[in-house]
Order: structure tokens, then sequence, then C-alpha cells
């Protein structure tokens, strides 16, 4: 809904959640940069309990925003509930700056990050929504930009948290590096704060229902109550692994059964659109699995078998630790996006645009193609050590895979989905990434490295297996993406026949970035 103040730019509005969406990026990519290497290398986890324990922290913090798109909608308020999870991610990147080696407290701070990520996520992107509602020509290209600007702040956080834990540990020793590098990530998301401060006028007249009347301090004490109760749970479920995987899974088939019963019970005109969006949510699921290797098996890959120094035709150009190739993602991300934005508009105005599905498809064979540089990393090696291009170039074609399937995940939500359902929605589209987080680890686990084998030429094959593995899993997920786009088309027809929405007979096309700079 929107209030009835004088309208501002929707430019403005929109940058003003962009920003704020930034810093709390640059604070949670600083953190999942170190996280599995500080449980390896700090905290002596083996290589499957490290995975499965960030993959669960991955999930939690999927599925959060589930319970928090609620909150936004019904109880607090969209804005109230959004930076109510900024100042509780604050908190848990402070506790993760505390310099200890206690498991329980480290679990701990992971709950805190887990309850704050789930009042600000669904939030944030229901507000993007909310300024272009009823504009289906802007929703593609806002999303896909959105999705740029966020990756401008785990860019930097993702090149400079490693930087700084390894400044840190050197000059001081003690391994604070670590924990000044968590720090940062605080520092980081109270910035996105002041910011948001400052330009939160532009967002007067967007929220939901909850933020027009003055806040319920009972409401707000429940949500306080439960939201530490949750921190609890959470660090129960990260310090074992049994009640981890029933949580993940229960969730799953919650969420499945709640979007049956939508389904079952939506009026006509809103059915088709609901059924598109279960099978590209389903779609979503298996892309996250690929997405989780990042984290996982990428990062110990890089840490093992990757020569660290850049060259080019034997001169050298600069040197990274392992943490920072990470960063390749974002970097690509940002690079890529502006002409998939591009691409999107100038496939509208010529009738040419792809679908959704169509989109999703393609998403699926850019990734595999991007396991296969991986697999193929022993023929560039030398002593185990393959060359750092192999991950440049890989981390190309995954990043384009991203942005065709998770970049417009949010905007598949945002078309498909009616406005009613759009917070509980958006939390289940989190919900089914969760899952597929935590399966993610599951996954990498097939490349796990007893603690005793150290030699890069012994941990080179198992890692190049797992990656051609997943190269020809991508390869099934793309002929099944292409065989259910008869079926998403017909639904996509039927969608828009009944909503009136605008667009050619699949999906309307994107606008570039100068379309959104221009709209008002």
């Amino acid at each position: 809904m929107t209030t009835g103040t004088a309208p501002a730019s929707k430019t403005h509005s929109f940058m003003t959640v962009s920003l704020i969406e930034l810093w709390e990026r640059f604070g949670y990519y600083g953190m999942q940069a170190l996280i599995v290497y500080f449980m390896v290398q700090r905290l002596g986890f083996d290589d499957s309990r490290a995975n499965l324990v960030w993959s669960a922290c991955a999930a939690l913090i999927y599925v959060s925003p589930a319970i928090g798109g609620w909150v936004g909608d019904k109880i607090l308020g969209t804005k109230r509930t959004m930076l109510l999870g900024a100042g509780i991610l604050s908190l848990g990147y402070a506790l993760m700056a505390v310099p200890t080696e206690n498991t329980w407290f480290m679990f701990s701070a992971l709950g805190v990050i887990v309850v704050g990520n789930g009042l600000f996520k669904p939030n944030a992107g229901n507000l993007v929504r909310k300024i272009y509602e009823g504009d289906d020509s802007k929703i593609d290209s806002a999303f896909t930009i959105y999705y740029m600007a966020v990756n401008v702040g785990s860019t930097f956080s993702m090149l400079l948290t490693p930087w700084i834990k390894d400044y840190v540990n050197a000059q001081y020793g003690n391994e604070f590096g670590w924990h000044a590098a968590f720090a940062v990530c605080c520092v980081g998301i109270l910035v996105g704060v002041g910011n948001y401060a400052l330009m939160r006028k532009s967002l007067v007249q967007y929220g939901s229902e909850p933020d027009t009347r003055p806040v319920n301090k009972k409401s707000l004490a429940i949500v306080l109550a439960l939201a530490a109760l949750s921190v609890v749970a959470s660090a129960i479920i990260l310090e074992y692994e049994a009640v981890a995987r029933v949580f993940v899974y229960a969730a799953g088939i919650t969420v499945l059964a709640i979007f049956f019963h939508l389904i079952r019970t939506s009026e006509t005109s809103e059915r088709a659109g609901l059924i598109a969006a279960l099978i590209l949510t389903v779609q979503t699921v298996f892309f996250f699995i690929f997405y989780q290797q990042m984290s996982t098996s990428l990062a110990l890959f890089a840490l093992r078998n990757v020569d660290w120094d850049f060259q080019f035709f034997g001169t050298h150009l600069w040197t990274w630790s392992p943490a920072q190739f990470q960063a390749l993602n974002p970097l690509w991300i940002m690079v890529l996006s502006p002409v998939l934005a591009w691409s999107y508009s100038w496939a509208g105005r010529n009738n040419k645009d792809f679908s959704i599905a169509a989109k999703f498809a393609l998403g699926f064979a850019v990734v595999a193609i991007g396991f296969f540089i991986y697999g193929f990393a022993d023929k560039f090696a030398v002593n185990g050590k393959t060359s750092s291009w192999i991950m440049i170039w890989g981390y190309a074609s995954y990043s384009l895979g991203e942005l065709l399937v998770s970049g417009l995940g949010l905007a598949m939500i945002a078309r498909y989905v009616p406005a009613r359902m759009g917070g509980f929605m958006m939390g289940a589209y989190f919900v089914a990434s969760g899952i597929s987080q935590y399966l993610g680890g599951v996954v990498a686990n097939f490349a796990s490295v007893p603690k005793d084998l150290v030699d890069p030429l012994q941990t080179l094959p198992v890692y190049t297996s797992l990656f051609n593995k997943l190269g020809i899993a991508a390869v099934g997920c793309t002929f099944t993406a292409l065989a259910v786009l008869p079926l998403m088309r017909r639904l996509t027809e039927t969608h828009h026949s009944h909503n009136g929405s605008v667009g050619n007979g699949d999906d309307s096309a994107a606008t570039s970035l100068r379309d959104i700079k221009a709209e008002q």
C-alpha cells in the first residue's frame, strides 16, 4: 500500500532501499567470506562439520524471512521491521567480533544474525516491489539493477575483510585479525542505518498498513521476545547436525504444503500465477545447491588448490588471499548486470524477449559451463595448484547464471504473486533458497578433505571430480527447465489474461538502467 503523502521520485525511493541493502550485504558477505575458514583454521573444525554448520546457518538465514515478511506485512510495518532487522544484525556482527574460541558463543552470534536477517531481508525486497507496484515493464530491470547495487557492498567487504584479517594477525598476532574483520561488518551495517535515517523521507509514501499507525509497544515486545527465543533455537540447531537436518526438511515440507493450500484456495484469476511461481521456485532450489558451493567447496578449493598469484603472460599482477576469490562473484555481477538489463530492454523493444522460465533454463546452462571450467582445473595445475584464471572465468559463467536465475527470482515473485501475498511469498522464496543452501553443504561434503591430507596433488582430484559432477547435474537442470517451457507459457498467458498484465505473450520486457533513472 502507499500512504497519502506527497509522492517522492521513484528513483530516490529506490536508491534509499538499495543503499541500506548495499550496506547490509557488506556485513553479510564480509562475514561469509571468512566464516568457513574461521571454523577450519581458527576453531579446528574438520571440513565436513564446517560445511554443514555454515550451510545450516545459511539455511536458517534464508528460512527466517518467511516469518519476517509476515511481521512486516501484519505486525510492525515493512519499514520498521527492516530497520529493526538492521539493528539486530549489527549486534550479531559485534558479537562475532568478541575474541573467543567458544563455539556456543559463535553459534549464538550467528543466531542473532539469523534473526536480524529474517526481519530485514524480505521487507527490503518488498519495499522495492511496492515502489514499482503495478508497473510490470519496470520490475525485471528494477530487480536486476537492485541485485547489481547490493553486490557493490559484497565486493568491497569480500576484498576488505580477508585483508584486514591477514594484516591484523600479522601485526598483532593472537588471531585477533578474524575478529577485527567481523567488527568491520558491524560498522558497515551501522553506516547503512545512518544513511537510511538521512534518506527515510523518500519512503514516506510506501510501506504496509501497520506503517501508517503508531508502534504497538506490546506487539514490539512480543516480537523481541520471540526473536530472543529464536536465537537460542538457532544456536541449538547449529550445534546438533541431526536437529538441523530435521528443521530444514520440516520447513521445506511446511512451506510446500502452504503453497499448495494457497493455490487450492486462491481465486481463479490468481491460480495460474501461483502455479508458475511454484515451478520457478522449485527450479531455484536446484540453483542454490550450486550457489552454496561458493562459500564451501569452492572456498576450500581456493585455499588448497589455487595459485593465489595473478599472472598475465608471466608478469605478476597481484596476489589475493583465498577468501578474496569469492569477491569475483559480485565483481562479475556488477559487470554483467547492466549488460543484461540493456539486453532485456532491447529484446522487449524488438519483441524478442525471453520469458523468465527461458532465462532460468539459460541460467542453468551457463552454470554448467562454470562448473566444467572448475572441473578442468587439473589441466592447468602445477604441483596441484591451478591457475587463478580458472577461478576468474569459472566465476564469470557462474555469476551470469546467478543473474538469470537468482537475480530474476525476486522479480518472478513480484510478477506472478498477488500483492496481498507479497510478504509471505517473498519469505517462501527465501525458505526454498534456504533448503537448497543446506543441501548444497551436503553436496560440498562429497569433496570433504581429511585434516591429515595436505598434499595439493591429492586434494585436487577430489575437488575436480565434484565440480564435473555438478556440471553434469546443471546440464540435467537445463533440460528439465526447457521441458517445462510450454507449460510455463500457458500459465503465463492465463495469468496475464486474468490480470491484465502488460507485455508480450510470455513476460513483459524489462527496461534498462536509463529507464529506471528516468522514472519519476
